[in-house]
């Protein structure tokens, strides 16, 4: 599984941010390093509030000015922790419409599915959902994000005549996000099937009123 590959593995390239922030050190390794003595300490039993920048530093075998360099606190560091861990953001056209909006939903169902094999990951959102200054940094650099990519690719749908021009493009996004967040965590019983992006557009585009019985 990806994500468990992704924890275990230590040899692994770090995943390169789409717009690196200022002041962040050039050094892969460093930023490897940094990122492992986290998950190290993670798997090791640590809870979140018990890791310090001086710890994480000591176990990574940096300074502690090389990671304020990197990131201005625990919390930013945390989040980049997490997207480290969870599956690549899609590689979405950004001109497409209903595709583009396909490929975010099946990248939610993926960390759905990452979110179930890996007990690590599921422990750290269980923590993180605790820390509001961490969850809070999570929602504004990874969460708020991903809307804003949803919207585009909505609004995109109508400007291309995929979806209707007279709905509120906000609603269509809830609606179209809205069954994939109650199966990957609302209902974590409930299955993944690997069409399931694909059946809510499907049902969504299509409408869920009967269709007119035939000669009608």
């Amino acid at each position: 599984m990806r994500v468990q590959a992704q924890v275990e593995g230590r040899d692994r390239p770090v995943r390169e941010a789409p717009e690196p922030r200022r002041g962040r050190p050039r050094s892969a390794a460093a930023e490897r390093a940094i990122l492992d003595a986290v998950v190290g300490l993670l798997e090791s039993g640590e809870p979140l509030a018990g890791l310090s920048i001086e710890r994480i530093a000591r176990t990574a075998g940096v300074g502690k000015a090389t990671i304020y360099r990197r990131w201005s606190g625990k919390e930013e560091l945390f989040v980049d922790v997490l997207r480290d861990m969870e599956p690549p953001e899609p590689a979405v056209s950004g001109t497409a419409g209903l595709d583009d909006l396909r490929l975010l939903l099946e990248s939610l169902r993926r960390r759905g599915l990452a979110q179930r094999s890996s007990v690590l990951l599921y422990n750290v959102f269980a923590q993180m959902k605790s820390h509001p200054k961490l969850w809070a940094e999570y929602h504004r650099n990874v969460i708020a994000p991903r809307r804003v990519a949803m919207l585009g690719a909505v609004q995109r749908a109508v400007d291309a005549g995929e979806l209707r021009a007279d709905l509120d493009v906000g609603l269509m996004d809830d609606l179209f996000l809205g069954p994939m967040l109650v199966r990957t965590i609302h209902r974590p019983d409930a299955p993944l099937p690997e069409d399931l992006a694909d059946r809510i557009v499907q049902v969504l585009v299509e409408g869920l009123a009967p269709r007119p019985a035939a000669g009608a």
